[in-house]
């Protein structure tokens, strides 16, 4: 079985993946993650409570920084300490039509030295891990992809 790691911050799968945001009605200021209680804008004249309404965000941005997490992080970070340490690169993605930067992992297979600031980069399904608490419960999340990889 597979479950969204967060509930709500991501839908659909293949083409169709998106991430989730919140847009306020009365300012469009955007936010992911999302917002279901108030504006974050001081600038909002919307009053409380405010309205925010889903909107799926941009499937396609650049990279805007990135970074290569070779090492295991210190406690309290959770890992099994029994499996071999991975390294992953880390993206900050610049969403131009949100104009917000959103953090997430590359897919697997592409490292820091893919990567370039200012690359077209696109959202896709990943995986987060399997449950060990719950074999066969696969925990998902979203990955960041160079537009000119495919797979």
């Amino acid at each position: 079985m597979r479950r969204p790691a967060v509930d709500g911050w991501f839908t659909g799968d293949g083409d169709d993946f998106r991430l989730l945001g919140t847009r306020c009605a009365a300012c469009a200021s955007v936010y992911f993650p999302r917002e279901d209680v108030h504006c974050r804008n001081p600038g909002c004249g919307g009053g409380e409570p405010a309205v925010l309404v889903e909107v799926a965000l941009s499937r396609r941005g650049r990279v805007w920084s990135y970074t290569d997490c070779r090492y295991r992080p210190p406690s309290p970070y959770v890992s099994d300490r029994e499996l071999p340490w991975e390294p992953y690169a880390l993206v900050a993605v610049e969403l131009a039509a949100e104009r917000m930067v959103v953090l997430g992992q590359a897919a697997p297979g592409v490292g820091a030295g893919e990567l370039a600031v200012g690359m077209e980069v696109e959202v896709v399904p990943g995986v987060l891990g399997e449950d060990p608490e719950d074999p066969g419960t696969v925990w998902t999340t979203w990955n960041w992809r160079p537009v000119e990889v495919t797979g």
